[in-house]
């Protein structure tokens, strides 16, 4: 199996518990180490958010949405949308700085798996001072990295499986 955005024979995910809700194994690699001197970079910038206006509107308006979008695809489906947008709008009721950390856990764990670095400050930090520009960037990550982060893990899934079974177009039996 092919995981979306990936052109890699499936393999056993290492971080991964095998409990995700739609029983898939993924493929998502790890990452780079951090100090490696071949890092990649973020596709788009913190500041870029207006690269995806309906998606900067949403978490300007109610980020508790993306951050569950965004959750539900980095956790394979172990956290759902619903789930990961509720603890986060229940942390963001208290006063403390809760859903920041809660958030850049998320990043953290985007970073790793892609290889990108903790720029432009640390996760935390990036989260506390502009967290709806961190949660875009995020979410144009995952866009990038072939997921529709609206239609949850199990349709990206689905999609990317249907894709790699589709026939291909224009051949002909010679005969």
């Amino acid at each position: 199996m092919v995981r979306p955005g990936l052109n890699q024979p499936n393999q056993a995910h290492p971080q991964g518990d095998g409990n995700n809700k739609a029983g898939i194994q993924p493929n998502i690699p790890t990452g780079i180490p951090v100090n490696d001197q071949t890092q990649k970079r973020w596709n788009s910038d913190l500041f870029d958010c207006m690269n995806d206006s309906e998606n900067a509107v949403i978490t300007c308006i109610v980020p508790c949405v993306t951050l569950g979008q965004i959750a539900e695809i980095v956790d394979e489906g172990a956290t759902t949308c619903a789930i990961g947008g509720l603890m986060y709008g229940a942390m963001f009721l208290t006063a403390l700085p809760l859903p920041c950390v809660y958030s850049a856990m998320f990043r953290a764990k985007i970073r790793n798996k892609y290889g990108l670095p903790d720029a432009p400050a640390p996760d935390w930090l990036t989260h506390l001072i502009c967290g709806p520009c961190a949660l875009c960037q995020e979410y144009r990550e995952l866009k990038h990295r072939g997921f529709d982060p609206k239609i949850g893990w199990a349709l990206n899934v689905q999609a990317q499986q249907q894709e790699m079974m589709a026939p291909p177009t224009g051949q002909q039996m010679m005969g």
